[in-house]
């Protein structure tokens, strides 16, 4: 992060050399990848890449030049096809190597549940970082491997219970992705055991393939509460198999109100464009906490203004810091490297201001940066 004469000379040290604890991302790519994969990488489409344009042109493409380009030794703003032949030039190892190295962060949790099979998994993640790396299991994949042993629906709730526990013996939390399978918009109730196995006869029926059966989704998110640990909800911003007006956190207040009494940590990812909603929940609910991954890297020179809109009226203690990163290790780097200087010239402004004081901005950003998901996920203490 260069130095940015407006923020005090202390704080600017503090954050860049914080150690951050990503509570949110997934493996990096392990394979060189042509520009096609890689442009197709950078961006939330499924679609592909149109040939009159390029996804470099893009807030994210831009800052992979800027800020990217000088880890791999080229200098600032170089040109795509210059960015791309270095790449090549290194080959995937050591492209990652440098990214994650550079990216300053100390603990991983990896969430497990998308394509694993293209994409380094926890072991691997922590031979190349050499920080620990631990998993958060997604409750579908979980599910989709149960019906993959050929389990009756009458039997389904209780296999499902057993497989989660032995999944998640050394796990630090949980992740539901109702709002791709459903949308937001569920009945929060606990379903009934008979409603249970009814509705897993029909999915069975189906093949067991993509759970999007909203009995079932339901019964995923109560049994992954009763396991207890930190569950993790997509929100808002992602691919076109995600209806956005759907992905309101808003639509989980129900659930929230429901699973209050439990005390299992809901954790609200990404969250743009309602991460204002997102923080107005972390604000009156107390087991609810919010992050914008995914979201930062995506809006570049823009997440500035997104960082200090997080930093409204949410308690600094419910915010977290992850890069939701995917791939090319440029997103784990950028979701990193964008956060901390987003919170420099934020909180720097504020001191500027004489709003806070410098020993008041070091707490918030060591709060969000780390210790909330320390906390919150029973990390202990950085190394």
């Amino acid at each position: 992060m260069a130095a940015d004469l407006t923020v005090p000379p202390g704080l600017h040290r503090i954050i860049e050399d914080l150690a951050l604890a990503d509570h949110h991302a997934h493996g990096v790519s392990g394979h060189d990848l042509s520009r096609v994969e890689f442009e197709q990488l950078i961006t939330e489409s499924d679609r592909p890449v149109p040939e009159w344009m390029t996804q470099f042109d893009s807030q994210l493409g831009y800052a992979i030049l800027r800020h990217c380009a000088p880890v791999l030794g080229l200098e600032p703003h170089a040109s795509p096809e210059a960015y791309l032949a270095r790449r090549a030039v290194l080959g995937a190892d050591e492209v990652n190597r440098r990214l994650l190295t550079a990216s300053g962060v100390g603990h991983y949790l990896i969430e497990t549940g998308y394509r694993a099979g293209e994409i380094l998994g926890p072991s691997a993640m922590a031979e190349v970082t050499g920080v620990p790396v631990e998993e958060v299991v997604r409750l579908e994949a979980v599910a989709e491997q149960v019906a993959a042993t050929g389990v009756t629906a009458a039997g389904f709730a209780a296999r499902f219970a057993e497989v989660l526990w032995e999944r998640t013996r050394s796990a630090r939390g949980l992740k539901t992705i109702v709002a791709y399978r459903h949308g937001l918009d569920f009945d929060p109730a606990p379903p009934e055991p008979a409603e249970v196995s009814e509705a897993a006869g029909r999915w069975l029926a189906t093949g067991g393939a993509r759970l999007d059966e909203p009995v079932l989704l339901r019964h995923l998110i109560w049994a992954g509460l009763e396991r207890g640990l930190p569950l993790q909800f997509h929100i808002g911003y992602g691919d076109p198999d995600l209806d956005l007006r759907r992905a309101d956190p808003l639509l989980l207040r129900g659930l929230i109100e429901l699973a209050e009494p439990v005390g299992v940590p809901l954790m609200l990812l990404h969250c743009y464009p309602f991460h204002r909603h997102a923080g107005y929940l972390a604000h009156v609910y107390p087991h609810v906490y919010f992050d914008i991954g995914l979201a930062v890297h995506h809006t570049g020179a823009r997440s500035d203004a997104l960082v200090a809109e997080c930093l409204e009226v949410a308690p600094f203690a419910k915010l977290l810091f992850s890069s939701d990163a995917w791939g090319p290790a440029e997103l784990h780097h950028l979701g990193a490297v964008l956060w901390r200087q987003a919170m420099a010239r934020v909180l720097g402004g504020f001191v500027a201001d004489g709003e806070w004081s410098s020993e008041q901005a070091v707490r918030v950003v060591t709060m969000v940066g780390a210790g909330n998901a320390r906390r919150v996920y029973g990390l202990g203490v950085a190394a």
